[in-house]
């Protein structure tokens, strides 16, 4: 479409003189903001300034602390695994003493020939916790033995004590020995046997 209008101008006297402007062709069209992919962009733009104080007003942002939760299960196994050592330590060192359960005798054998030997042995059975077992053997014909001792160690639930008695010559006896423990409470147990010699 075609369009005119006035264009004014001075005259030769300072009036101003209109006179119809030229017909002007189809308007170009304007060149397109995209070029090849890149756009272009008019105007001043973000100015050296503007950019100095964006950067000033950004604050620093400090890096994001460990969880605590996180913090607390990466030390929680090793005290744990600290704390079950102490404490089996202080077990085996003020854990309860020794004590002891029970108590047995018996013959070997029974019935005893001429000149013959017997084999009496005492099973006491224990906490299994280390120490010395103090013991005697008292025997039928009046005789006894002085304190014996026996060292048991950690995890020892049970000693064998041993006590040989020899008869000779001829004779018919029912002998009798009694086993008596002194540590802690005092324990006893007894054992017989027979001797026959014609």
């Amino acid at each position: 479409m075609l369009a005119s209008h006035w264009i004014q101008r001075p005259g030769p006297d300072g009036t101003s003189v209109g006179q119809p402007a030229t017909e002007q062709g189809p308007a170009r069209p304007a060149p397109p903001d995209r070029v090849e992919g890149s756009v272009l962009r008019f105007g001043p733009g973000v100015t050296a300034a503007a950019r100095q104080r964006t950067r000033l007003t950004l604050p620093a942002v400090p890096p994001p602390p460990a969880p605590r939760g996180r913090r607390l299960r990466r030390h929680a196994l090793p005290a744990l695994v600290l704390v079950c050592v102490l404490a089996f330590l202080a077990w085996q060192r003020l854990g309860p003493p020794l004590r002891v359960n029970t108590v047995t005798v018996t013959a070997r054998p029974t019935a005893l020939g001429c000149d013959g030997t017997a084999d009496l042995v005492g099973l006491v059975t224990t906490n299994g916790r280390p120490g010395t077992l103090s013991y005697r053997w008292i025997r039928s014909d009046g005789t006894a033995s002085g304190v014996l001792k026996e060292e048991l160690v950690r995890g020892q639930r049970q000693a064998r004590l041993h006590l040989r008695w020899t008869f000779e010559g001829p004779g018919h006896r029912t002998a009798r020995a009694e086993l008596r423990i002194l540590s802690g409470t005092v324990r006893t147990a007894t054992t017989g046997f027979a001797y026959d010699c014609p």
